[in-house]
């Protein structure tokens, strides 16, 4: 019989058990691994296939389809159509549209500096507005000159983005415009050069009485950051106590340079804004980098529904660092970031790579999009699906669907005969544009952008012209009608309502002369800002339009209200 060392059993049996122990472990974390290598080889996998499949398809197609395709056209609509299965923002760029991408980028592109729109009764494109300084108006382009050529090219019947095709081009180059001045009749022909032109992201600053400062800032190009400085700092020298931060319609832009102009008013080394994305190099937090140019000063930001992107890091880092009142209506809501790709021959894509996420920790990202096995598809985040998050007093923010204001304002509506009056395009009937035509014309100078008024007389000419033009136009309750009786006829009803449609029908038949009436404040603040804007340029119109500005005054009133100011910016106590 042989014996057995109890103790050396026992150790082997716990040498064993730790082994056991130890595999499991190991296994356990090994599974994953192998599962997510798994999962990846598939995915790849995948890929490849489907690429495969790509690339066959379109040499089948190139081999044997009746015509002969052109491969540009083609696979560039195949990749459009790939990436409108993603987000609105995901972009390709072919090398014919990659200027587009760097304006956008940058602001700049070579051209004469003016806008220009399709009048519908001459069927021809005229210029709009030239911009200050810059070629179109230093060589005296006036508001309704028609573009008839371009050298030796006709711009006869061609739409507006083939002629501002052909206005741009290589900064330095020269050609001659012919355009017919309609209030003399004659044709005329300007040498011009074409120069890089950067659109004024700063139209208007200015102060708004003795102590309030205003900036407009209307997107988020290179360079912007310096420039509203710039401002601020020139406003405080001219005696400025407080700040209106206008970033109405500001579609966005550059992230780095909304952290900059944050960073004007909060501390060195603040986080404004976090990116994150699948990739490490699509994860990173912006910091301020420079001492504030004023922690105190008493600040109100503007915001509308077209306020987005950049414009919304800015008004939402200030308002959850409690640094300064939102006012106006809620934001656009779009938390994603892209970043431009150089891509072979060329071309270009515009990526969205991450999101990002403002000091409170939230991101207001207004649309999730979807996929699903038929495509993609869009979902908006329903307020009740927010979450709540703080500002740094402690005061209660909301993720998704925006910016929501602290004061929320609403701007006065523009009245239906208002926006037919102004339209532009295959819609309009440029009876405005055409009465203002007429009074640049003849009217060399005008009264201070601030002071300029039309009288009583000209809007009862512009009245009369009006109607005399014949204009009519189609009113939201007429259609909304029309609809009704549809309806109602479908359902066997309308006979014995007959009298009933008809009677409303008559109450809703409009009448332009006494609509004009109706509707003349809002008319003649139109006719004014439109007229200001041929000899004062944008600045100008801006800052006559201040005056009739809701929104503003309410950011002013509260701006003399110290103690109103203070308690927006105050966490609301538990009852």
């Amino acid at each position: 019989m042989r014996w057995f060392d109890l103790n050396a059993f026992n150790h082997l049996f716990y040498a064993a058990d730790v082994m056991k122990r130890h595999f499991i472990i190991l296994l356990a974390l090994v599974c994953p691994l192998l599962v997510q290598a798994q999962g990846k080889k598939n995915h790849n996998l995948a890929v490849a296939k489907n690429l495969d499949i790509f690339n066959q398809v379109y040499k089948n197609l190139d081999l044997f389809y009746v015509d002969t395709l052109n491969p540009g056209e083609v696979i560039g609509t195949g990749i459009k159509a790939m990436l409108r299965s993603l987000d609105p923002y995901t972009e390709y760029y072919p090398e014919s549209e990659t200027k587009n991408l760097k304006m956008m980028l940058t602001g700049k592109y070579a051209g004469i500096g003016a806008l220009i729109r399709y009048h519908q009764r001459r069927k021809q494109v005229v210029i709009d507005e030239p911009y200050e300084g810059m070629p179109a108006a230093e060589a005296g382009l006036r508001k309704g000159d028609v573009v008839l050529s371009i050298d030796d090219s006709t711009m006869a019947g061609k739409d507006v983005s083939y002629v501002s095709s052909r206005l741009r081009g290589d900064a330095g180059t020269k050609f001659v415009l012919k355009v017919l001045r309609p209030s003399t009749g004659k044709k005329m022909d300007f040498k011009i050069t074409r120069r890089a032109i950067k659109l004024p992201e700063l139209p208007y600053y200015g102060l708004l009485d003795d102590s309030i400062g205003y900036i407009n800032l209307n997107q988020f190009t290179e360079g912007c950051a310096k420039n509203v400085r710039r401002a601020f700092v020139d406003l405080k020298k001219r005696g400025a106590k407080a700040l209106v931060f206008d970033l109405r319609s500001n579609g966005g832009g550059s992230e780095m340079e909304a952290v900059d102009i944050v960073n004007l008013w909060v501390e060195k080394g603040q986080t404004i804004v976090e990116n994150r994305g699948k990739i490490s190099q699509a994860s990173h937090a912006y910091k301020t980098r420079l001492e504030p140019v004023d922690k105190q000063m008493p600040l109100v930001v503007l915001v509308n529904g077209e306020t987005a992107s950049a414009s919304e890091i800015t008004s939402g880092s200030l308002q959850d660092l409690d640094r300064g009142v939102v006012l106006g209506t809620r934001t656009y809501g779009k938390g994603l970031v892209q970043i431009p790709l150089d891509m072979p021959y060329n071309t270009n894509l515009k990526l969205t790579t991450s999101k990002y996420y403002i000091p409170s920790g939230r991101c207001i990202q207004a649309i999730n999009y979807k996929r699903n096995g038929a495509g993609g598809y869009r979902e908006r985040v329903a307020d009740s699906l927010t979450h709540v998050f703080h500002t740094a007093a402690g005061r209660e923010v909301r993720d998704g669907g925006g910016i929501t204001p602290d004061v929320e304002v609403k701007n006065d509506t523009i009245p239906n005969i208002a926006f037919y009056l102004s339209a532009s395009g295959q819609d309009s009937t440029e009876v405005m544009f055409d009465w203002v035509v007429d009074y640049i014309n003849s009217h060399p100078t005008i009264a201070p952008a601030r002071e300029f008024r039309i009288t009583d007389q000209e809007f009862a000419d512009f009245k009369d012209h009006v109607i005399k033009s014949g204009f009519t136009y189609d009113p939201v309750s007429k259609r909304q009608l029309e609809e009704l009786v549809k309806t109602a006829k479908a359902e066997g009803y309308y006979d014995q309502a007959r009298e009933a449609f008809d009677l409303l029908r008559d109450k809703l038949r409009h009448d332009v002369a006494t609509d004009m009436d109706k509707h003349a404040d809002i008319l003649r603040q139109m006719l004014e800002l439109d007229i200001v804007a041929a000899y004062y340029y944008q600045a100008g119109s801006i800052e006559a339009g201040l005056q009739y500005d809701k929104q503003l005054k309410e950011a002013v009133r509260l701006l003399q209200s110290p103690a109103e100011y203070k308690k927006l910016l105050t966490p609301k106590k538990d009852a």
